[in-house]
């Protein structure tokens, strides 16, 4: 499985999905707003309304937090 996880300093929420992913051993490539892509960037990859973190898994897009979280216990992955 392939994780990719775009965060912002400061979100408690990029902390706590990527600490999920991190907790059940998944290794994940992480990319920060303003190191390896700017916010108009993300909204053109994810949508004007999204918030971070937005989770990716093999090529789809899983949302957010509360999304991704939700996903993984529905199949099973944590």
């Amino acid at each position: 499985m392939n994780f990719s996880v775009y965060t912002r300093n400061g979100c408690p929420y990029c902390s706590k999905v990527k600490a999920v992913i991190a907790g059940k051993g998944y290794k994940f490539s992480e990319y920060r707003l303003d190191t390896h892509f700017d916010r108009q960037g993300f909204y053109e990859q994810f949508g004007a309304a999204s918030t971070f973190p937005q989770v990716i898994l093999d090529g789809k897009v899983l949302g957010g937090c509360t999304e991704t979280v939700l996903y993984l216990r529905e199949n099973n992955l944590i």
